[in-house]
This record gives C-alpha cells, sequence and structure tokens, in this order.
C-alpha cells in the first residue's frame, strides 16, 4: 500500500470528530493508502502536523480542508519534492477549494482520495511575500479589513460565515480607507493609492464567467491588480465590467504581471491576507514567485 500522512483541519466543512475521521481512515485503506490520519485544530496544529510528516521521511503528504488549511501544511514542504521526494495531496474540504479547482482536482471526496492514488504530479508555483508563501493570492487594503472583521463578528457574535462577511463588507465600504503605495517593479518606480492591491500566484481570468480562475500555475510569474482612486460605485462597476468582458477598458484599473516586485508605505505595519488568513507585516512588502516549488498530485490527461 502507498504510505502517506493526510493532516485535516478539523473544523473543516461540517467537521471532523471521531466517527468522521474512521470513516475517513475506511475510506483511504480502501483506496490503496496506508495513511496515518491526523485531525488539527487551527493552523499551529496543521503546521506542526506538516512538519512532523516531512521530517517523518513519508513521500506523500496530503492536506484535508479550505484554500488557508491547504497553504498551511504546503508552507511545511515547499521544494521538499527536490530535497527529499515529497509530493503534496490535496482533499478539498473547504468553501471555495480554489487552489483544487485550478488544478482540477475533483471535489467529490471520494474521487479526491482516488485522485491521491491514480493521480500524476506536476510541479506548481507558489508565491512569496516577506517568507510566507501563498498558494493562490494575497492582498492589501479592503479584503483583510472585511476578514478580520468578519472572524470578529464570528467569535463575539456568533454569526455564521457568511452573514459575518456580509457586515463586514458594509462595515468596510463605509471606513473605505485608501493606502498611498510605491511598488518598484521591473526597475520601474510606481505611485499608487488605492483601497486595495491584489497579487495571484499567476494570472486570474479578469473577464466573462471564468473570473476568478487561472489556465496555468506554473508560468513563473505573479499577477498584481490595483484600483486607482475608484469611488465605492467605481468598484461594482470593475465587478459589472469584468463579466461584460470589458475590464480591459479601465483606464484607472492596473493589471502588472512580475515575478517579483515590492510594495512600500509609509505605515510602520500592514494587515496582508495570502490565501485568506491575514497577518500583520513590517514593509517593504517583497513578493516574488518560486517557480515549481509544489510537486501536487492531479488527475492524469484523458487519453484521447
Amino acid at each position: 500500500m502507498k504510505k502517506a500522512s493526510v493532516i485535516i483541519n478539523a473544523g473543516a466543512g461540517a467537521g471532523h470528530d471521531d466517527d468522521r475521521a474512521a470513516t475517513l481512515r475506511r475510506k483511504l485503506a480502501e483506496a490503496g493508502l496506508d495513511a496515518e490520519l491526523t485531525l488539527a485544530a487551527g493552523g499551529e496544529e496543521l503546521i506542526a502536523a506538516a512538519r512532523r510528516a516531512r521530517d517523518s521521511g513519508v513521500k506523500l503528504v496530503v492536506a484535508g480542508g479550505g484554500d488557508g488549511s491547504v497553504n498551511a501544511v504546503a508552507s511545511q514542504i515547499v521544494d521538499c519534492a527536490r530535497d527529499q521526494g515529497i509530493r503534496f495531496g490535496v482533499l478539498p474540504m473547504g468553501t471555495l477549494n480554489h487552489f483544487a479547482k485550478d488544478l482540477g482536482i475533483p471535489l467529490d471526496l471520494d474521487a479526491a482520495i482516488a485522485n491521491l492514488v491514480t493521480g500524476v504530479p506536476v510541479r506548481v508555483d507558489v508565491g512569496e511575500v516577506n517568507d510566507r508563501i501563498f498558494l493562490n493570492n494575497s492582498s492589501l487594503g479592503l479584503y483583510p479589513d472585511i476578514v478580520r472583521d468578519r472572524e470578529k463578528q464570528q467569535r463575539r457574535l456568533g454569526r455564521g460565515k457568511w452573514p459575518a462577511a456580509a457586515w463586514a463588507t458594509l462595515a468596510a465600504l463605509r471606513r473605505y480607507p485608501f493606502m498611498s503605495m510605491r511598488l518598484d517593479i521591473e526597475g520601474e518606480r510606481l505611485a499608487r493609492r488605492t483601497p486595495f492591491v491584489f497579487i495571484g500566484n499567476n494570472a486570474y481570468t479578469m473577464q466573462g464567467l471564468a473570473i476568478g480562475a487561472r489556465e496555468r500555475l506554473d508560468a513563473g510569474t505573479l499577477s498584481l491588480y490595483v484600483a486607482q482612486h475608484p469611488t465605492r460605485f467605481g468598484l461594482l462597476r470593475f465587478a459589472f465590467d469584468a463579466l461584460r468582458g470589458k475590464l480591459g477598458d479601465e483606464r484607472d484599473f492596473d493589471v502588472l504581471h512580475a515575478a517579483g516586485f515590492e510594495i512600500d508605505t509609509h505605515r510602520k505595519r500592514l494587515h496582508v491576507a495570502t490565501d485568506g488568513e491575514v497577518t500583520v507585516m513590517a514593509p517593504p512588502l517583497r513578493y516574488r514567485s518560486r517557480p515549481g516549488a509544489l510537486e501536487v498530485l492531479v488527475p492524469a490527461p484523458e487519453k484521447s
């Protein structure tokens, strides 16, 4: 049987207790995996479990949960494919599962488990900001504020994730804080004043019905999206124009691509989101792409 270390966020989806863990162990064994299953409560336990798995000599480390949980586990095995031959597997158990979707990993649990056995390894890029990785994206400004407010409402008021997110978004739009930033990119310095900055690991589709998806994760580039001086209505207009396929016509919307760049501000601390998790960082923020840093199991191409 194929040995694996499977690390699950116990709070992902509907949650995972001993009964659900027993069911998952059975499914993994039936698929042909000799899996050591760990239920982790929160980011620190996910990271600690991933570090133990990495150091144990196992060649397949699997993360189960949403994008934040997948990020936490992946952060401990970046570059291990080159050094130790470790491959990364994903069991999508979160709300959005962007990383899995963009790689074509099945969202159905049984199919995702089967992919751990039958999938093929592909090397994908990882984004990094001040030594913290992101598999999907990083952002500054409005989005980190919304995440922090949403989590406070969930914790203090007991609101569900989506109602809390809606209230947090309204509150952020009322405050609507702008950030003045200096961007150094490929030898050029740009000054911008904006309520949000979005950085993607590779290029995101910004038009049509596939908005928010990525065609590839191995181009060795970061994408940078900056809205210049938008009004609240302007942000809604950006979204509407993107669906109409007209976002490229927006003169006040910057879209840049580079292997790395630096963002600086006059602030001593910034809240920075990476795959939906918010941390405090000291500027300047040094972003870079780490090409092929993670080897992930994805479904084999269909034979023609």
